[in-house]
Parts: C-alpha cells; sequence; structure tokens
C-alpha cells in the first residue's frame, strides 16, 4: 500500500480530505457559523446566517419588556393579557388586509400594544406582532422601538425592503441606533452586498462597542468576504479578513476553521492545527474541525491520535460521509502497519473494521487479498482481489496479485490473462510486464519473457528485480556471462537483494575456470554480509552427552518431486529414529504426492514434521531452539527457496550443509560441509568457509523414482547409428563443453545427439543452438533438441532414445547422470578441479564406471568414441547397469545411513569437547561487526524467498510473490521475483 508514504509502485486512491463549510446556516436558536464556500472541500451545515444571529439576540433581549410595576401593570395583570392574547388566535392576515378589523386594536393601544407586540414576536408569530406594531406606528410614527419592531417581523416573512424601509426610517430618527445598523447589515449581507453589510456592522459597533449581535454578525460576514477573496486567488487578503473576523469576534469557531483550512491547503499544518484545535474549543460540537484534525495527525503517521480525531467527529454527526470515508483510510493504513510489524491477524481486523465505516473502499478489500495471501488463505485472497476489482475497476494492483496466485497454483493460463488485465488499465505497470516475463520464462517462451522484462525496465530503470529475472532468462538461454552482468545490475541498484547475489553465486559454477579463488571470495562476502543481518544465538541448552540419542534437523524446500529429494529419502527411510531423531523443516511451496509420502513416513517412524513454508526464517530459528535440535543439516545452499537466514541465526549446536549446492555456502555460521574423496580429494585446492567432512564411499545416496520404468534395448541396435545425448539444463552446455561434444559427433560417423531441456520451445534458443554446432561441423539435421517433458515418466522413457550421456562441465550433472544409469545409458565424465566438476566422478566411480572418468577433454573423446565403437558391449552394459547401480553404494540406503550417522556422532563429539569449526569464525565475524563503520540494518524480506526457475524435468514452483506491502492512500502489488534453482541437474 501505499496508502501515503509508503507508496513504491501505484495507483491513485481515494486520499483523506479536509472538509469545509457551505454558506452559513444553523438552526435557532444557537448562532453558529460562517464559513467558506471552498467547492474543494466538504461543506458543513452548521454555520447560522447573520440574520439568525441577530434574531437570536433581539428576541431574547426584548421578549420580556421591563414592568412598570408602580403603574399597577404587575405579573398577574400581564399574565392575563398573553391568556387574552391566546385565547384569540393569529391574526397574521393583518398584514395583507390591513382593512380587516382587528380585535387586539380595540382591546390594545399605546404601551400596552407595543409589549404584546414584542411577546408575540418572540414567540414567533410575526404577523399578529406585525398588526400591533402599525396600531403602535399609526399613533406614534416615530417610535423607534416600534419601528424595529416592524422591520424585524417583516424581516422574518422575507419581506426585506419594506423592512429595509422601516430600519432606515429609525436610522433616520436616531443614526446612533445599533440595532437597526445591525439589521441593515443583515438585509446587505443577505443580498450579497458583503462590504456594505460589514460597514453597517462596524457603523453599529462605533455607536456601540459592547452590541454583541453586531460583533457576532460582523464575525460571519468578514469571514464570508474571507472566504470570497480567497476564492479569488487572493489568499493573503483572504486570511486578513479571517483574523478580522476574530478580531470582531474571539469567540467566532468558523473563522479559526476556516483560517485552519486555509493553512492546510499551504501546508501549514501546525497553524492549521492550532485553528482547528481553537474551532473545536469554542464549539466542541464542530465535527469537521476533527475531521480536518484526523487529516493533519494521518498525514503526519500519527494514526492512533487521527483516529480518535475521527471518531470524535462521528461522534458528533454520525453521518458524516468524508470522516467515515477518512476513517476507512486511517484504519487500513494503521492495518499496514500493525502487519509490518509482525501482526498480521490486528492487521485483518483493522481492515475489516475499515469496511464498516466504508464497505466500498477498495483498499482495505486490496489490502485484505494481500494479507490473506501471506497467510496463505489464497482462496480469501482470490475474493478481496476481486471485490477490489468490483469497487475500483481500475485497481491494476489488484489484477497482478491475482495473476502471482494463479501462477503459484500452476495456472499459467489464467495467470497470464490476469498481467495482460493489469496491463490493459496501466500499461507500463512494471510489476506486472515483469510478472508476465517470468510466467513466459517458466513456459520457455523466452523471446516473449525478454521482450516483457525488457518493458518492464523501460518503465522502471531502476527496477531491482527486473533485472535479476532478466540474468535467470539469460541463464535459461545459456549465456551465463549476459546472466552475470544482469545479476550485477541488479545488485548495483539494490545491493541487499537476496535474490540476485545468489543467483549470482550460482551461476559463477557454470563457467568456473581458473577462478577457484574468485569464486570462494565471492560466497565468502555474501556470507560476511548476509551474517550481519541476524543476530546469532552463541548458548545452547543441548546436553553435551556424548553418546546420547541426537535430534537430527533436516531444513529444505524440496520435499516434493525435485532433485534433492532423490537424495533425501534414503536417510528420512533409514535413519535409526531412537538413536537420531528426524525433525523436518518443510518450506515446500506446492506439495505433491511425494511430500505426503515423506511426511507419512518421518511421523510414523517417530520424527516431527514441520510445515515452515511462509514462516520467517528467525521465527525458524527459534522452532529449531525448541525443537532442542542438536545437528541442523540444510540441503539448498544457494537455490530456490533456501532457508539460510536461518543457519545464519545458528539456532542449533552444530550445523551442516549437504546435497543441493554444489559450493561453500559462505556462511561462517555452518560448520561442515559433507562430501567424499571422489568429489573433493584430499589434494583439493578448492577452499570453503565450512570444514569439509567426507563420508567414506559416495556422498550421496539415490532412491530411483518408482515411475522410471523398464529398461529400453540400446536404440543403436535398431538404428544403426550412436545416438549420443543430455538431458543436463542449457546453462551447464557451455560453448566450450559443445565444441568438445562436436568433436565427439565428428568423429563417429553417422551419429546423432539429443538434448532435452526447457528452452528448446522457443524457436530463437534452438536455431542459436544449432547454428553454433553447424560452424562446429555437426549438420542440424542430425541433432534432435527436445523441450521440457511435464510427467516423469515420460522424462525417464525419453532416456530410451539415447546410447551414450555426455557430462557436462565444469559443473557436472547430478540427477540427470543418476538418471541416466539408472535407465541403462551409460555416462563419459570429465575430472576438474572443483566439487562441482567431480560430482559425476564420484557416481560413476561409486557405481564401478571408473574408467569412463577422464581427466582431459581429448581423453573426454577418446572414452566416448571408445564407448561408441562396440555396439554388442554397449548392448550389454546397458542391460546389467540398473543391477549394478543398485547394488553399489550409490543406491545402498541402509549402509549409506549408518555411515551418515556414524559422521553426525563424530561431529557431536567434536562439540562436546568443545571443538566448534565455526565459532571461532564467528567471533572474528563479530568482533568486524563492532568496528564495522558501515552495519546493515535492513533485513532481507519474506518475500525474497520467492520464486524459482527449475531446471529440472518436473514443474517448478516459479514465484510465490505475495505482497510487498500496502497502505491506504496508495497500493504495492508485489513482482514475481526469480531465484533460480541449479544444484543438481
Amino acid at each position: 500500500m501505499e496508502w501515503g508514504a509508503l507508496r513504491r509502485e501505484t495507483r491513485e486512491t481515494d486520499k483523506d480530505r479536509f472538509s469545509s463549510p457551505l454558506p452559513p446556516y444553523l438552526p435557532r436558536p444557537k448562532p453558529s457559523i460562517s464559513s467558506c464556500r471552498n467547492p474543494r472541500l466538504l461543506n458543513s451545515s452548521t454555520a447560522a446566517s447573520a440574520a439568525e444571529v441577530l434574531m437570536y439576540w433581539l428576541s431574547m433581549k426584548m421578549a420580556w419588556p421591563e414592568v412598570d410595576v408602580g403603574n399597577g401593570r404587575g405579573r398577574d395583570s400581564l399574565v392575563s393579557e398573553i391568556d387574552c392574547i391566546k385565547g384569540m388566535g393569529t391574526l397574521s392576515d393583518a398584514v395583507d388586509s390591513p382593512t380587516q378589523s382587528n380585535p387586539l386594536g380595540h382591546k390594545f393601544d399605546g404601551k400596552d400594544a407595543l409589549s404584546y407586540a414584542n411577546i408575540l414576536r418572540s414567540r414567533n408569530k410575526f404577523g399578529d406582532a406585525l398588526v400591533l406594531y402599525n396600531i403602535v406606528l399609526e399613533k406614534e410614527s416615530d417610535n423607534l422601538e416600534g419601528l424595529v419592531g416592524k422591520g424585524i417581523c417583516l424581516q422574518a416573512q422575507n419581506l426585506n425592503r419594506q423592512a429595509f424601509e422601516s430600519f432606515m426610517e429609525v436610522i433616520k430618527l436616531d443614526p446612533q441606533n445599533a440595532c437597526a445598523l445591525t439589521h441593515c447589515g443583515v438585509l446587505y449581507k443577505d443580498e450579497g452586498r458583503l462590504l456594505e453589510a460589514a460597514e453597517s456592522y462596524q457603523k453599529a459597533l462605533k455607536v456601540d462597542p459592547s452590541y454583541r449581535p453586531a460583533a457576532e454578525c460582523l464575525a460571519v460576514v468578514l469571514t464570508d468576504i474571507g472566504t470570497s477573496l480567497k476564492l479569488a486567488g487572493n489568499t493573503e487578503a483572504g486570511i486578513q479578513k479571517y483574523c478580522e473576523a476574530l478580531n470582531a469576534d474571539s469567540r467566532y469557531a468558523p473563522a479559526y476553521y476556516n483560517l485552519g483550512v486555509v493553512y492546510s491547503e499551504m501546508m501549514q499544518f501546525d497553524l492549521a492545527l492550532t485553528c482547528y484545535e481553537k474551532a473545536a474549543l469554542q464549539r466542541p460540537m464542530y465535527a469537521e474541525a476533527y475531521c480536518n484534525m484526523g487529516v493533519i495527525y494521518k498525514n503526519r503517521g500519527d494514526l492512533e491520535t487521527a483516529i480518535a480525531c475521527y471518531e470524535r467527529c462521528l461522534a458528533v454527526s454520525p453521518n458524516f460521509e468524508i470522516a467515515k470515508n477518512n476513517m476507512a483510510i486511517a484504519l487500513t493504513d494503521l492495518g499496514t502497519k500493525v502487519k509490518l510489524e509482525g501482526d498480521i491477524s490486528q492487521g485483518v481486523e483493522l481492515y475489516k473494521k475499515a469496511l464498516c465505516y466504508n464497505w466500498r473502499y477498495a483498499d482495505a478489500m486490496y489490502n485484505l487479498g494481500v494479507a490473506y495471501g501471506e497467510m496463505l488463505k489464497f482462496d480469501m485472497a482470490i475474493v478481496f482481489y476481486e471485490l477490489a476489482l468490483h469497487f475500483n475497476p481500475h485497481c491494476a494492483e489488484a489484477c497482478n496479485n491475482l495473476g502471482v496466485i494463479y501462477k503459484d497454483r500452476d495456472n499459467l493460463d489464467k495467470a497470464v490473462e490476469c498481467y495482460q488485465m493489469a496491463l490493459s488499465i496501466k500499461p507500463n505497470f512494471s510489476q506486472s510486464l515483469n510478472n508476465l516475463g517470468v510466467v513466459y520464462t517458466v513456459q520457455g517462451k523466452i523471446d516473449a519473457a525478454a521482450g516483457m522484462i525488457e518493458k518492464a525496465i523501460a518503465a522502471n530503470p531502476t527496477y531491482a528485480e527486473a533485472y535479476n529475472n532478466l540474468g535467470v532468462l539469460y541463464r535459461d538461454a545459456g549465456n551465463i556471462n549476459l546472466a552475470i552482468e544482469a545479476y550485477e545490475r541488479c545488485l548495483e541498484i539494490d545491493p541487499d537483494s537476496r535474490n540476485a547475489g545468489q543467483n549470482r553465486l550460482l551461476a559463477m559454477n557454470y563457467i568456473n575456470e581458473d577462478s577457484d579463488e574468485k569464486l570462494f571470495e565471492a560466497h565468502r562476502e555474501w556470507g560476511r554480509r548476509f551474517m550481519r543481518l541476524y543476530q546469532q544465538y552463541t548458548s545452547w541448552d543441548n546436553p553435551k552427552v556424548m553418546d546420547r540419542p541426537l535430534i537430527i534437523g533436516y531444513v529444505s524446500p524440496d520435499y516434493f518431486t525435485h532433485s534433492v529429494s532423490y537424495f533425501i529419502e534414503a536417510p528420512l527411510s533409514y535413519h535409526d529414529y531412537t538413536e537420531y531423531q528426524v525433525v523436518v523443516y518443510s518450506a515446500v511451496v506446492k506439495a505433491d504426492a511425494k511430500t505426503f509420502k515423506f511426511k507419512e513416513k518421518v511421523l510414523k517412524k517417530g520424527g516431527l514434521w514441520r510445515d515452515i513454508y511462509g514462516v520467517d526464517e528467525k521465527k525458524v530459528a527459534h522452532m529449531v531452539r525448541e525443537d532442542k535440535v542438536d545437528i541442523l543439516v540444510e540441503l539448498t545452499g544457494h537455490t530456490a527457496n533456501n532457508k539460510l537466514g536461518t543457519l545464519a541465526c545458528r539456532p542449533a549446536p552444530v550445523q551442516v550443509t549437504w546435497i543441493g549446492y554444489p559450493n561453500t555456502s559462505g556462511l561462517p555460521s555452518v560448520d561442515y560441509r559433507i562430501s567424499d574423496s571422489f568429489a573433493d580429494p584430499p589434494t583439493t585446492c578448492q577452499k570453503q568457509v565450512e570444514e569439509l567432512v567426507r563420508l567414506s564411499e559416495c556422498f550421496l545416496c539415490y532412491t530411483p523414482s518408482p515411475e522410471a520404468g523398464v529398461v529400453s534395448p540400446t536404440p543403436a541396435l535398431s538404428n544403426g547409428f550412436i545416438t549420443f545425448g543430455s538431458f543436463n539444463n542449457l546453462a551447464k552446455i557451455t560453448p566450450k563443453v559443445l565444441k568438445v561434444w562436436a568433436k565427439i559427433l565428428c568423429a563417429v560417423p553417422n551419429s546423432r545427439l539429443i538434448v532435452k531441456c526447457k528452452p528448446f520451445c522457443c524457436d530463437s534458443i534452438r536455431q542459436r543452438f544449432l547454428s553454433i554446432l553447424e560452424q562446429l561441423g555437426v549438420e542440424p539435421l542430425r541433432v534432435d533438441l527436445i523441450p521440457l517433458i511435464l510427467l516423469n515418466h515420460d522424462h525417464m522413457q525419453a532416456y530410451s532414445l539415447m546410447d551414450i550421456s555426455l557430462d557436462t562441465f565444469p559443473y557436472a550433472g547430478t540427477t540427470t547422470t543418476c538418471e541416466s544409469l539408472y535407465m541403462g545409458v551409460p555416462c563419459v565424465t570429465l575430472a576438474g578441479s572443483v566439487h562441482a566438476h567431480n560430482v559425476g566422478v564420484s557416481l560413476l566411480s561409486n557405481v564401478g564406471l571408473a574408467h569412463l572418468v577422464a581427466k582431459t577433454e581429448d581423453e573426454y573423446v577418446r572414452l566416448a568414441v571408445k564407448l561408441a565403437s562396440n555396439v554388442s558391449s554397449l548392448s550389454e552394459l546397458r542391460m546389467s547397469l540398473r543391477e549394478l547401480m543398485l547394488k553399489s553404494p550409490l543406491c545402498d540406503g541402509l549402509k549409506f545411513t549408518k555411515q551418515l550417522e556414524s559422521l553426525y556422532r563424530s561431529m557431536w563429539h567434536r562439540y562436546c569437547r568443545g571443538d566448534v569449526p565455526a565459532l571461532h569464525k564467528m567471533e572474528a565475524l563479530q568482533h568486524e561487526q563492532h568496528t564495522h563503520s558501515d552495519k546493515i540494518t535492513v533485513i532481507f524480506s519474506e518475500a525474497s524467498k520467492t520464486t524459482l526457475v527449475e531446471e529440472h524435468h518436473h514443474l517448478s514452483p516459479e514465484a510465490n510473490g505475495h505482497v510487498l506491502e500496502a497502505s491506504s492512500s496508495e497500493t504495492h502489488s508485489s513482482p514475481d521475483k526469480s531465484i533460480a534453482n541449479g544444484g543438481l541437474n
């Protein structure tokens, strides 16, 4: 929301409005306000005309004239005369029929007639009073009291011209008559002759400075003059007139109020607030003043005080629509404020309360959608986004966020429709342009995706996340250098972008050749910077008993049909839960059958399963401490939806990184990284922030998919030619890899190449790939390019098209290599200097295929050519390879888990002895923090975990961007951010 000063990307919405009164009116008998007629402000119905002010005063002062007791006219005789008048009824027709007989004329005469005329006038019987005044004046034409009374009665009956003549007659007889002068001013004002009215009031006050009716009427007319001047553009003169009005009557609330309106428009809010407070002091029921005070407090961010002002206003005037609307805005802003502070439930209640004041307020509905989205109540979020659109069809943000939800539900067509609707409302809406590009990226429509993201950047050149997503796009297309440039551009704009920072680290693994030191320093610098965002735990209550049962926590977002799941299944299945109780912290975005299978297995064995998707990483760290986890193992590294923030808090005494990322985490708070002697030989020069610990055989244990199907015969037997292939993602197939593969194809006559990955549904990507191979001497007709295959069974059966699998370098395949071997397809790999390069070495060596590991590129070519030269031997290997693999350490889950448990026990023994690798690094970092002059104070938003563009064969949860905040005068929609998923493919 912005909903005020919080707005980042948004639309204009209803804002708090200052109220401003209409021409003066107030029901008798209370004299009240005259005020400005500003058409931009709300008009008030709480002002009285100068006429009514005067009528009130005169009726109060003249209703009961003094009684001449000395003449025998005491109270009793006066009461009897009143009774007589009551019995006579009304004689209002006498004015129009002067010849009509008049009973009162016969009963009263002289002073009695004048007294009773005054009594009748005080009772608003102006026609009857006028008859008596005329009787008095027939006998005494210069009777001043009679002439004034007659004028008042005529004025009350809207006979203004005759009234004016009567008052002028008084002034002619008595130029010092303040009452007549005041009434003339009223008549001038009623005709719009404000200057003459003011002059008449001033004459009255000159005669009698203490004459309050004149003072009050002068304040009214000067206020109206001030408003006229202000509306004509002469604000300073208007202010002067308001001040003159207050000099005439310092208690005249509307003058204070109108001054407040002017100062508000001039942005002088301190002065405005003082004026509104004085207006409310003079008139405690002044609703408009309270309303405008609320606006000022709201704009200052003092929402609680603003709401109190609106409540006071509505207590006085319950149907004051602008105040109700302003109350809805303030409550919505307060809801956003408390939600940002972590109390999302209270935020929801405040949004709902806002709708009680304005049930059509689209921003409150939009923010309810945002809140329910954050609470993962997506059905409710959809309802309120659609309501927001109903009441505000121009709410592009609601369309955008609906698109995010539909995309998260894999309804990509509906998501595209929502984003396009948002863009029809706001064509340059950078977030929807970006998000549409993300969907196209998921669909493999690289050209369309690039077009949308580039438009997003053109619309908002400082849109950091769009550069991040452009990097993901380049990475998917296999252009790693451009991807890294895009990530670095994002980081220039937003140095704290967690997505771009981690995507950059992942991308550097794809082209890491002769730059091991640079890659290590990049990870270490990221980790040191990231650690400053979190406060670390430094003590734990876990008993330091070496051989007691341990609690092992596994944290990952990948407990679904994802690459990591094939390697974590064995430990979850074979752990001795009596000695190694398992606690799973699952950050899965969209659970599938495999998720439920894992959960059932863990719970059945006595473990714990914690669903932590959408939970702040610090809160997850607190959960880990409450669960008394001894060893916390994270399985994601710098790939999508990771929970490295939890490990940065160091909630467990021992922390480990494993499986999901082929390099160091960079975090000083992590003690160990698990590997083996094949992937990380003892002689390795690769540096790690963590201490490297090695399993005795393979650092991975693969559990094949039950949907794989049977191994098919060697296709070369029926085809008559060899088919090489790779199902790795395009980012791993670098130009150097293609150069080596081209040599193999050229060396094996009639051989073909099959490559499968998501971007090949895009024609430009296919043509670029084929063009490179053609330049290397491989005709396009010899190459088959297959896009993403959605179903896992179909994906596995695609290996039936391949005779020999070619591994990538310097970032080798992991899951793809295991799948290839399981489907009977031998793989040729190239050893290197770093872990990512050597994963294939570990897998093949543990399966018994170490002879397919090359040490140089030339040897890689020779091994592939040699393997292709004997189809009979190739066929025998194919049909025996699955059994060979299943009997190998790579698939021996029980044995592997026992070795893993032994490794955990060794880690725990070291901790009990006080040997904790991470503590020394953390102490050094904490010392650095104390001396660091530029500490980072921004905490990464939970939204940073959103979106991944998967590289594997299964459907990937591409994004999860629900709301970066909203607030009532403006709104935010959340961008679909992308963080690449790499690791094991």
